[in-house]
């Protein structure tokens, strides 16, 4: 790596491809495993809650109508898988690939630049998400909870959700010494995240303040979005949630690049 600014503008190609294709060949032999544990815990959430949960809760309020508790969990539900998905595999895999198989050294042997490999992590990790959120909808058409044909819609809002906290995540990747430090990431953003954007209850329970702090959270701009399609109904300011996942997309990619860079040129 040369001596150039750490925050220069991210210089990708169509280099990206080739890093991602691999990481694709290298997990179709473990497709079946990964698929598994990554949907496993949120049909949990969803069975254990929303029918467990939901008999003694019934109905909730969104938006002044009155809708069964599990089609309001399963609409969080794989907003929330999207969000875990695209953490782990941007956490926890693209670290073993980076700092212990030194996976990335010698992809860079060739002419793949390092922040094209950032990118084809990016997409991969949001791929990943999108591969899990797209199974745990099937279960959600097969067990009848919602058949709104706007769910089509929820596919590519799902997949911005998977690459705005597979960035994020990048940025923890780029700065993580070992796999313990993962633990922060999960414990004290990811988890109150989990509570604070409607997944589990409508958020308009919450204090003013704690309220207001969940505007700022992506989850809940994904949950604003795909909530609406599974009543059958169009979300209220799309262009705004939307923008919000687009900001934090631009802003953490770059910071994630940048800190990668730094990283290699220690």
């Amino acid at each position: 790596m040369t001596s150039q600014s750490i925050w220069r503008t991210p210089q990708v190609s169509r280099g990206w491809w080739p890093v991602f294709l691999r990481n694709l060949l290298v997990w179709r032999k473990l497709a079946i495993p990964s698929l598994v544990g990554n949907i496993a815990e949120p049909l949990f959430w969803l069975v254990a809650f929303g029918y467990g949960m939901g008999a003694l809760v019934g109905h909730v309020q969104v938006g002044g109508i009155r809708v069964p508790y599990i089609l309001f969990l399963a609409s969080g539900s794989v907003c929330m898988s999207a969000m875990n998905a695209a953490s782990f595999e941007a956490l926890y895999s693209a670290f073993s690939r980076m700092h212990v198989q030194k996976t990335w050294d010698g992809i860079m042997n060739a002419p793949v630049n390092l922040d094209n490999i950032v990118l084809a992590e990016m997409l991969w990790a949001a791929f990943k998400a999108l591969f899990s959120t797209t199974a745990i909808l099937l279960v959600i058409l097969a067990l009848h909870i919602s058949h709104s044909p706007k769910l089509l819609l929820a596919w590519p809002v799902l997949l911005c959700a998977g690459i705005t906290f597979s960035c994020i995540a990048l940025i923890f990747n780029a700065l993580a010494q070992g796999y313990d430090f993962f633990t922060y990431y999960f414990t004290l953003f990811l988890t109150p995240m989990m509570f604070l954007s409607g997944v589990f209850f409508p958020r308009e329970q919450l204090p003013g303040l704690v309220h207001t702090l969940s505007d700022l959270l992506p989850l809940t701009h994904a949950v604003e979005l795909v909530r609406p399609l599974f009543m059958g109904q169009w979300p209220a300011q799309p262009l705004l949630h939307l923008g919000v996942l687009a900001a934090y997309t631009l802003v953490t990619f770059w910071v994630a690049l940048a800190l990668t860079r730094r990283r290699f040129q220690g």
